[in-house]
């Protein structure tokens, strides 16, 4: 490895975990966790090594060490060398690994922990559809309307159905939508009943209820305390086969 000119120092508070960037995103998955586990073992225990392929997660990994002064000696020493002619840029995790919490902590904490990743994952997920949403709306900027689209256009059936606040285009797809206490539930079969949902749900931390829709078939609304336990029941409960025909059922978060 040959050293790079800059080198810069990490930026998070320490922790057992290495972040990784700035690295070859042609190489193979296999054999870049390879590499990355050959050079990394030299400064402590290796308990994880975090590497993918997709788009957004490419030129990056994430190094575990059983110990935050491995960690500490490994940014020291690899920062801004060079693997497979690109440097590495080396920073502390900004948070703590699955591995790390299920190693040092108690089953509960590392289900809270993981709880806790996913509703940040799916926060991001729903700003970033609300994003994409508003892009699709904007009109672009500096262009004159053409004659076609300056005429009075007769409004076409169900226009009357679309909200009057401009804002209001941008809509989040339902499977994006930011964790919250209540859960939307459908494709339910006809004869479940409360009784027979909270079944279901009432085994997830915090549970308050189940609430069928009078005269609307194959839904229901699950609440809970807080969003750990609409979390935990989502992420179990999605795609469930129910009924005689084992029908999965979808579920997602209430739109507010």
């Amino acid at each position: 490895m040959a050293a790079a000119a800059v080198r810069t120092g990490p930026s998070q508070p320490p922790n057992s975990t290495v972040y990784v960037k700035n690295l070859e995103e042609r190489i193979k998955i296999d054999n870049l966790k390879e590499a990355l586990t050959e050079i990394f073992s030299e400064y402590g225990t290796v308990i994880d090594l975090v590497a993918k392929k997709n788009l957004k997660a490419k030129g990056q990994a994430f190094v575990v060490f059983e110990d935050v002064e491995a960690a500490e000696r490994a940014i020291q020493e690899v920062q801004g060398f060079e693997l497979f002619d690109k440097p590495m840029l080396l920073d502390f995790a900004k948070t703590r690994s699955d591995a790390t919490v299920q190693s040092e902590g108690t089953e509960e904490e590392f289900e809270l922990h993981k709880r806790r990743r996913l509703a940040e994952k799916e926060r991001k997920q729903a700003h970033q559809a609300a994003e994409e949403q508003k892009k699709l709306k904007r009109p672009a900027t500096g262009a004159a309307p053409d004659a076609a689209t300056s005429r009075p256009v007769k409004a076409s059936r169900g226009a009357g159905l679309k909200s009057s606040n401009p804002g209001a285009g941008a809509v989040v797809p339902e499977e994006y939508l930011p964790p919250n206490k209540i859960l939307f539930v459908q494709n339910l079969p006809e004869d479940y009943d409360v009784d027979g949902l909270t079944a279901i749900f009432g085994r997830f931390e915090g549970f308050r209820e189940v609430r069928l829709v009078p005269g609307r078939k194959g839904i229901a609304f699950v609440e809970y305390e807080a969003e750990t336990g609409a979390i935990s029941a989502k992420e179990s409960t999605s795609g469930m086969g129910l009924g005689a025909e084992s029908k999965p059922i979808k579920v997602v978060y209430q739109r507010q």
